[in-house]
């Protein structure tokens, strides 16, 4: 790391202006939270390997920036050369390089890996002290990085109407319905799942998310698709142009936005609606629209600032709120992998008691400590993740991961985003809580499920905790709520039971959930961040409810399922608003074990004794005897 931040600053002592700092994001030029292995600029400099971060290098320090889930990760990840940074507790970046740069200081970014809000953002605060951003010409970092991964060569696939829904025909009508609405005549996509939705193409060119490296450019009456031409089979070729779709090369993009801006760019103006396009009298449409929060500076800068519509995007809430089939897929997805989830426990619970004496599942009992035991086999956080995802691998349209499975023990579980390594992996711990938090791809669905066990004894504390973050869990899935509710508001319902007790956690408590794409979806989400006030929670879209509990070196505790938001049949409707609802479409068990029965309400049990009804019934096809046996037994009825 050392080498690495030296031959940077070199970099940026020899640039045309020299630069007092450099800023290196976590994000692609598509602004990814997943991105490729060449694209992990900032984990190549840092050497901090979570998802969310930015890297802040001056020619005396180096800074990083993370949020809470990542705090503990951080400072186990970085060396001596780096500081962390805490959002939410220490100064934000634009704030502490506006406060401790130079008059006059040079920032260098690559405008391609930073978005136009961020950009616009930081420009107003470097006014003051007469800072300015710098736009490298090329990535520094990748100057650099010597053995920086190759480009991948992943073909593009057609994703099915079966699958998807809706024609590329329909949402191109409605996309460009909207275009005119915003007098807008042409509009810039850069995200790589809006891509994918609009075209109804998926692929692989990131891991852990079924996306392509590719832009859109759809005007009034054209669409364009920027890829690397040698990923297009004949086949996708077709399904592109039989929906009026022009496949052009990656790179041309920057050019082409220039041809939009001049309006020189194939399109037409507007009057009428015929097939998805429009025609009309000259100059009646002007503005280029883009997503301030996912289109890159680069591209921005092409544009003719007064001309320009800076909105969030279109396809966001279209993407988030699923159509029926969608919503379908999405239910069978989370059966099937429900009884993955199911099969691995049933597995686990055996080899526990088999290698490590442990109790087991349903039992409460120290642990005889076989681990030690000629023959006996040693689990580790990641053989044992390895054996869940072959559970899911069995299961049909499974297509892979939706993000590297969390499997931790005892103080690693207490690290909210852990991602075991062979090298540094704990072994299991019949005497310590186990987490996994873990998620796959299916050609119907994507999924994502976390759930907290103990194979030996849990301490009365352990439980205490165990129950109120299942008390949140309940609470925040059973309310019901008015339309209009943001996830800001509904938040704190996940916490109460938590704050009772002075404890809390430092992540939100739920993201959307992508059809077949991206694991995290906005722009909804259940939050204590600002920004969880921006979009109300609307029906048909899906939502995680994952509250948990982290005590640093000892353990960590979450649950999560993925719901669906639904109208809700109340007794009477204030203000004619509609009411909405929550449906769980996640089936697995919760360890009884784990639960101090005294903290629960009669209302709350009632709950559990439901689901674990329901979950029974669902999985008992996908199961075997044994299995349906021990999910018998893992759900029976709670009496008090």
């Amino acid at each position: 790391m050392a080498d690495t931040l030296t031959a940077l600053r070199a970099l940026m002592a020899s640039h045309s202006p020299p630069l007092d700092a450099l800023v290196v994001p976590s994000e692609d030029y598509h602004q990814s939270e997943y991105v490729s292995a060449r694209d992990k600029r900032r984990e190549f400099v840092s050497g901090f390997t979570g998802s969310a971060g930015l890297a802040l290098i001056t020619m005396d320090g180096a800074r990083l920036w993370t949020d809470g889930r990542y705090f503990l990760q951080a400072t186990q990840e970085l060396s001596d050369h780096w500081t962390l940074m805490r959002m939410g507790e220490d100064p934000a970046v634009d704030v502490w390089m506006a406060d401790n740069l130079p008059e006059d200081a040079a920032i260098g970014i690559d405008p391609w890996c930073i978005s136009i809000d961020a950009a616009q953002r930081w420009e107003h605060g470097f006014v003051k002290k007469g800072q300015k951003l710098v736009q490298t010409s090329t990535n520094l970092v990748d100057e650099v990085w010597k053995d920086r991964p190759p480009v991948e060569l992943n073909p593009v696939n057609v994703h099915s109407i079966e699958y998807a829904g809706r024609s590329v025909d329909e949402k191109l009508k409605d996309l460009r319905k909207s275009l005119v609405q915003q007098t807008a005549r042409g509009i810039i996509f850069t995200s790589l799942d809006e891509v994918a939705w609009l075209y109804n193409i998926r692929g692989s060119d990131v891991s852990y998310c079924p996306v392509v490296h590719a832009y859109a450019i759809v005007t009034l009456d054209s669409a364009f698709f920027y890829v690397d031409k040698r990923k297009v089979s004949p086949e996708v070729k077709l399904h592109l142009e039989e929906n009026g779709i022009e496949i052009r090369e990656y790179s041309v993009v920057s050019s082409d936005v220039e041809l939009l801006a001049s309006d020189q760019l194939k399109h037409v103006d507007i009057k009428t609606v015929g097939n998805g396009t429009y025609e009309a009298e000259e100059n009646d449409y002007e503005l280029i629209w883009a997503d301030p929060g996912t289109c890159c500076y680069a591209l921005y800068t092409k544009l003719n600032f007064e001309k320009a519509l800076l909105k969030p995007s279109p396809l966001a809430l279209a993407k988030a709120l699923k159509n029926p089939v969608e919503l379908e897929g999405l239910k069978k997805a989370h059966i099937r992998d429900g009884a993955a989830v199911v099969q691995y426990l049933v597995w686990l619970d055996k080899e526990m008691q088999d290698n490590y004496g442990a109790s087991g599942y349903f039992l409460e009992r120290e642990s005889s400590k076989k681990k030690n035991d000629l023959g006996a086999r040693k689990l580790t956080e990641l053989t044992v993740g390895d054996k869940l995802e072959s559970f899911r691998a069995s299961k049909e349209h499974f297509r892979g991961l939706s993000f590297p499975t969390i499997s931790s023990v005892g103080p690693n579980a207490a690290i909210i985003h852990y991602s075991p390594h062979e090298e540094t992996c704990a072994e299991l711990d019949p005497d310590r809580i186990y987490l996994f938090d873990s998620g796959a791809q299916y050609l119907d669905g994507t999924t994502d499920i976390t759930r907290t066990v103990h194979f030996g004894k849990p301490s009365a504390h352990e439980k205490a905790c165990y129950t109120a973050v299942l008390k949140g869990h309940i609470a925040l899935g059973n309310a019901r709520f008015p339309n209009g509710t943001n996830g800001h508001s509904l938040d704190i319902l996940a916490r109460v039971p938590l704050w009772k007790y002075g404890l809390d956690y430092r992540h939100g408590t739920g993201h959307g959930i992508g059809s077949y794409l991206n694991v995290h979806e906005g722009p909804h989400l259940i939050s204590f961040r600002p920004h969880a006030r921006n979009v109300p929670l609307q029906a048909s879209m899906t939502v995680t409810d994952e509250p948990g509990y982290y005590e640093d070196g000892n353990f960590g505790i979450r649950l999560e399922n993925v719901l669906i938001i639904e109208e809700a049949d109340t007794k009477f409707n204030f203000g004619d608003k509609g009411y909405l609802a929550f449906e769980h479409i996640t089936w697995a068990p919760y360890q009884k074990k784990l639960i101090d029965l005294e903290l629960l309400t009669p209302e709350e049990l009632d709950w559990l004794n439901s689901y674990h009804s329901k979950c029974k019934d669902i999985l008992a096809p996908y199961l075997d005897e044994s299995q349906n046996s021990w999910l018998k037994t893992a759900t029976e009825p709670i009496t008090v």
